[in-house]
């Protein structure tokens, strides 16, 4: 049989100028400087900030699963 695991899952909110693509990948390089053992994430929300009639900034709510540590 293999080895039990228990993984844990956090919320994050990442932004970006670029678009929903980037700030996936913002939210996925600041969650990597923290959090070991990443399997996976979910977006669970997409946002924009609007300024001067124009978007401004993309935004995505994300949560982070990653396997705790024995």
């Amino acid at each position: 049989m293999g080895k039990e695991q228990v993984a844990r899952v956090t919320e994050i909110i990442a932004e970006s100028p670029v678009g929903f693509r980037e700030a996936v990948n913002v939210g996925f390089a600041r969650a990597s400087k923290t959090l070991r053992g990443i399997t996976g994430m979910r977006v669970v929300e997409h946002r924009v900030s609007v300024k001067d009639g124009k978007i401004d900034t993309y935004r995505v709510r994300l949560e982070v699963i990653f396997i705790l540590d024995d």
